[in-house]
């Protein structure tokens, strides 16, 4: 029996399946061209900062910010990382860097911790006020932070940790959980409910589940809950500014004090080194784990 192409070919039909599209249609050279300018317009400031951050003042000064270094030179970047002027202190970046680190690292894993938990709790198990709670994190989520600052900085003091690390911390951890705790409750709402009714059945408990089973099907949701966190830790201004002191400035609010330093000359190349010094580590996480992020967005992590 012939099959369906073979029969139409013999009956002298026209060719069976989708007619080939061309390479260089309309629509291609639309879409092909539209992306190209957007990734142009997101990828020359990149550029300018790089190869300026790579110049001398004395080529900086010939003003042609688009043009490759003619020699290139790391003394910017030094300068940046290790002295640099950060206001009374020039010991550049480093300081803001190790007190970044610590501020990022507990606040995501604490936050992503205690949210994984609660839209897990959200998602599977129902508890009375579970409608009203959830009402609270939605509300929660889309407060603007400019209204909470002075309650906070009351209560910080109150408790005796404003302008301390830990009280930064805490701040960061208690304002990413909101939004988190919606992410996981999404995502552990669309894995298969029957996986939950069978554990149950099986006699497994609230942890127990959890552990054995939701957990080592949620890598997708936590790096996703990963990136958003330490992007947003990592490059916050207003939190770091107004909640702690010189000694224990973030990276970024140290490398608004170097480029708005009114003292000496400005230098153009050591501003740009120290951009990217700072804007690194979100970058970096972000291009090793960008797949499982796409990954965690596309599981459900965005779904209602």
């Amino acid at each position: 029996m012939l099959s369906a192409p073979a029969a139409a070919a013999k009956a002298g039909a026209e060719p069976w399946g989708a007619k080939p599209r061309r390479a260089l249609s309309g629509r291609n050279i639309m879409l092909y061209g539209t992306l190209f300018v957007a990734a142009l317009y997101y990828l020359l400031p990149l550029y300018v900062m790089i190869v300026t951050s790579l110049k001398g003042m004395p080529e900086i000064r010939l003003g042609n910010i688009f043009s490759p270094p003619l020699e290139i030179t790391f003394e910017p970047w030094a300068k940046a990382w290790a002295s640099a002027c950060t206001g009374l202190n020039c010991d550049g970046l480093s300081r803001g860097f190790w007190n970044s680190v610590r501020i990022t690292v507990p606040s995501t894993l604490i936050s992503i911790l205690v949210a994984s938990v609660n839209g897990y709790a959200l998602a599977n198990w129902k508890f009375r006020g579970a409608d009203i709670f959830f009402t609270i994190l939605i509300v929660g989520a889309f407060i603007p932070y400019q209204v909470m600052i002075y309650p906070i900085v009351i209560v910080l003091r109150e408790m005796g940790i404003y302008g301390t690390l830990t009280g930064l911390v805490l701040v960061h951890t208690i304002f990413g959980m909101p939004i988190l705790t919606l992410l996981f409750r999404n995502y552990f709402s669309a894995l298969p409910e029957e996986l939950f009714k069978a554990a149950r059945i099986d006699g497994a408990g609230f942890w127990q589940i959890y552990l054995r089973i939701m957990l080592p099907m949620s890598l997708p949701i936590f790096v996703v809950a990963m990136i958003l966190q330490i992007t947003g830790i990592w490059n916050d201004f207003l939190f770091g500014v107004v909640f702690t002191r010189p000694e224990v400035y973030p990276m970024t609010v140290q490398l608004n004090n170097i480029v708005n330093s009114v003292q000496g000359v400005k230098e153009y190349n050591v501003n740009m080194a120290a951009t990217l010094l700072t804007g690194a580590v979100p970058l970096i996480v972000y291009f090793v784990s960008g797949r499982l992020f796409v990954r965690g967005i596309a599981a459900g992590a965005v779904k209602g």
